[in-house]
């Protein structure tokens, strides 16, 4: 996998039209942006590109749009919030076309360094199913293309692949680069010893990851929900416990790769279980903590016990480099968050480079507050998982190399 990419560093944009992939798909509550991370992130691509004197035309999704533009899913609140974080004007485009009058006449009255932000991509049907003539009208805006949207860069659709087609400059913006140096390099080419933690509820989720990992880390540590399967597998009692029954045959083959490969598989010796699912998740639960081969027919096990806290974090105190993705437990409640913070913490005190992989670790993680100690979060919940699969990503292929 050749992860040498152009990037927004290697370009001269002086005078000419950028069109930037970014991904401003940020929550909204009535209209008003919760939570601005996704915007921040790009600044630092969006503001190179100004200082440079691009001419900087900004696309991105935002939510769902089943049929056509809906009102609830425009970008016009992330102009307004882009234009406060910049201290410039960010001219939004409303057309329920994207390229429509509106943006043609943006885009034509730009001087060096300007901004102009379209119309939610997903507006568009051809978008995600990568189209014609969206990709051409995309496309006919500007010169060089700038793909910085990690979270959409495994889908192929006209704003993330299309427009390659037709524009032949192309590069990856800073937040890209980022991704493509740690998960990219952390997989293919990681400084050892290579620690991977997966977890999270399902063993169907994460199939291709545990088999291309296996091949990639030294140790690999299953936690969550999904090492139910793998302790019955083994011919454990799992009482009440989230089990596919579906893909037993498949955890044990894992188990005799990891044996075969001599890589050390590594799975919970204790768990804490409790008498069903709380309900609400956050409700207070009654748990007891027991060995992972005498968990109660009549239990459900709900997060990793404190003897196997103790095994996951002495596992990370020698790595070089962590991967980690999935919760190891209901992180949601206080009760049985404990396994995740227990990660979390040892994955904050060791030296290694530490990734954390999108989706729920990286929430879990932020919402922790250990977000700073670690040495990159991805962006990404379904183009992480994609990468730790070995997948090459259209949205990086895409973007010509070195």
């Amino acid at each position: 996998m050749n992860l040498n990419k152009i990037t927004v560093d290697d370009i001269n944009v002086k005078g000419k039209k950028v069109l930037v992939r970014v991904d401003f798909n940020v929550p909204l509550k009535d209209g008003v942006i919760t939570n601005d991370n996704r915007i921040t992130a790009a600044l630092p691509t969006i503001k190179k590109l100004i200082a440079d004197g691009g001419k900087v035309i900004l696309c991105s999704h935002l939510g769902k749009p089943k049929n056509g533009p809906e009102e609830k899913f425009s970008l016009a609140p992330v102009a307004v919030r882009l234009s406060e974080l910049l201290g410039q004007d960010v001219v939004f485009a409303n057309d329920d076309e994207v390229v429509g009058e509106n943006a043609k006449k943006a885009v034509a009255e730009m001087n060096d360094g300007d901004v102009v932000l379209l119309q939610n991509t997903r507006f568009r049907k051809e978008e995600t199913k990568n189209l014609e003539p969206f990709s051409s009208e995309l496309a006919s805006l500007a010169e060089v293309f700038v793909m910085d949207a990690f979270g959409s860069a495994h889908r192929a659709h006209c704003s993330t692949a299309g427009v390659t087609e037709h524009i032949k400059d192309t590069a990856v913006g800073y937040l890209m680069q980022k991704e493509i140096n740690y998960l990219g390099n952390a997989v293919e080419t990681p400084v050892r010893p290579f620690v991977a933690i997966l977890g999270g509820a399902k063993v169907a989720d994460k199939l291709n990851v545990i088999s291309n990992l296996l091949e990639k880390c030294d140790t690999l540590i299953i936690g969550g929900g999904m090492a139910y399967t793998f302790l019955k597998a083994q011919g454990k009692e799992v009482g009440l416990s989230l089990v596919d029954d579906t893909k037993l045959d498949y955890c044990k083959e894992m188990m005799e790769k990891a044996e075969k490969l001599g890589k050390n598989l590594v799975l919970p010796i204790d768990t804490t279980v409790a008498a069903g699912f709380p309900n609400p998740i956050d409700a207070p639960i009654e748990v007891e903590i027991v060995d992972s081969d005498k968990i109660p027919a009549d239990k459900e096990g709900l997060d990793i016990g404190t003897k196997t806290q103790a095994l996951f974090a002495e596992a990370v105190k020698s790595a070089k480099t962590v991967v980690w993705n999935g919760p190891m437990g209901v992180f949601e409640n206080p009760t049985l968050a404990k396994g995740t913070i227990a990660v979390a913490e040892a994955l904050a005190e060791t030296d290694a480079t530490t990734i954390i992989g999108g989706g729920d670790s990286a929430a879990a993680v932020i919402q922790l507050g250990y977000a700073d100690k670690m040495s990159h979060i991805s962006t990404g919940g379904g183009a992480s998982l994609e990468y730790l699969e070995g997948k090459t990503l259209p949205g990086i292929a895409v973007i010509a190399d070195k």
